[in-house]
């Protein structure tokens, strides 16, 4: 008769750890101590020395019409801009007018953003402002804060990139991850605790930049912030702006 092996007794099973995992840690206000003409002087300095180092940079979603930029920030959220313009040449060349992206059948538009992430909610809420803009405002996109925020999916900050980007009004400063976190290290702001208030940040740089500049300063921190500042390794060595920062070397160690 074959032998019967014994087998070790199983414990019980392992349990998960219920423990949450520590949130990132946010960039921290930097106090510079500075009254507001200086902490102004200081602003003007940076954002001339970003103008002679990048030039005329603007916004790097591709578009050529304000219903197309206004898309095109929409499926940003969430996600990084490379990412929207792999996506977005097919939708130019599918629907031509706010009328075909609100008649786009449920499912279709879903697939084709899917990459962006937030798909369905992106596609709910493109569909529902085209809409709205077909019916309510001609086919055009509103050129006003007040027009722009009564459509799904829209905030301040999608407004103030359609305002400033394509109809040229400098409403507000558009604050996104970029420009939080580099108003932080800059010490630009001052009435955030963290750099996820964007209403704050953008008040308080709203202080600082010249009102001519709102727009420009947007584009060029975020370009600053992809080229040189960056999350988790900024190169203070190689930023033109680190003698008029007052985190540098902290950031940069």
């Amino acid at each position: 008769m074959a032998r019967k092996i014994a087998r070790p007794k199983k414990g019980p099973p392992k349990q998960r750890s219920t423990a949450k995992k520590p949130p990132a840690k946010a960039e921290l206000v930097i106090d510079t101590g500075e009254s507001l003409p200086e902490r102004r002087k200081r602003c003007k300095k940076a954002l001339l020395a970003l103008r002679r180092h990048y030039g005329e940079v603007t916004c790097a979603l591709t578009h050529e019409t304000a219903l197309q930029l206004l898309i095109a920030t929409i499926l940003s959220a969430q996600s990084t801009d490379e990412n929207v313009n792999r996506v977005t040449p097919a939708l130019w060349a599918k629907y031509k007018s706010a009328g075909d992206f609100a008649a786009s059948p449920e499912g279709e538009l879903e697939e084709e953003v899917h990459s962006t992430g937030f798909f369905r909610q992106k596609a709910k809420n493109i569909r529902a402002a085209c809409r709205l803009i077909d019916e309510e405002f001609g086919g055009q996109v509103p050129d006003n804060m007040e027009d722009l925020l009564t459509l799904p999916g829209v905030a301040r900050k999608t407004a103030n990139v359609v305002l400033g980007t394509w109809f040229g009004q400098n409403v507000g400063v558009v604050v996104d991850t970029h420009v939080g976190r580099l108003s932080q290290r800059l010490g630009f702001t001052w009435r955030s605790r963290d750099s996820k208030d964007a209403v704050k940040i953008e008040r308080d740089l709203m202080e600082l930049v010249p009102h001519a500049a709102w727009t420009y300063f947007s584009h060029v921190l975020i370009h600053h912030g992809r080229a040189v500042c960056s999350a988790r390794k900024p190169d203070c060595n190689q930023c033109r702006l680190a003698k008029l920062c007052p985190s540098a070397d902290v950031a940069g160690a």
